[in-house]
């Protein structure tokens, strides 16, 4: 048994790039999280830990041992120590920042985050508008620097 913790191996659409295993590969070991989500949905680390957590219940009442594998260690992280519970946020705040990002580009998001949460700022990566993003929309939405969680 194998669980994919990659993100990029989720998505049906994505197959350049992402180390998927073979046809052969998924027909030798059972494996989990691969082809399991359009590329348009919305799948985070919480999702994926919810996810794992109730799926590993079943399988560990057959199985002895099961691999989780892949990623950058995120999702691996989720599913060990837990994520910050947030709210679900109304999808037309991140559709705002998307259009606005769109519109006024890359340096518009840094500064943004960097004026609402200068902690928050230090660490990310400037150059990951998804992250900028998902940060300013719980900012938005919450009304709390993102850091705070």
């Amino acid at each position: 048994m194998v669980l994919s913790a990659d993100s990029r191996q989720f998505y049906r659409e994505l197959n350049i790039g992402t180390a998927k295993p073979s046809p052969e590969q998924l027909k030798e070991v059972p494996h989990f999280f691969i082809n399991t989500k359009n590329a348009e949905e919305l799948y985070g680390a919480g999702h994926y830990a919810k996810d794992a957590l109730e799926l590993m219940n079943e399988l560990f009442n057959t199985h002895p041992v099961i691999f989780m594998v892949g990623g950058s260690g995120l999702y691996i992280d989720a599913v060990l120590n837990g994520v910050d519970d947030f709210e679900e946020i109304p999808q037309n705040i991140r559709d705002d920042l998307n259009k606005t990002f769109e519109e006024r580009g890359l340096q518009w998001l840094q500064q943004e985050l960097e004026q609402k949460d200068p902690e928050y700022y230090r660490e990310v990566d400037h150059n990951n508008p998804q992250r900028m993003i998902r940060a300013l929309e719980v900012i938005s939405y919450s009304r709390k620097p993102y850091s705070f969680f």
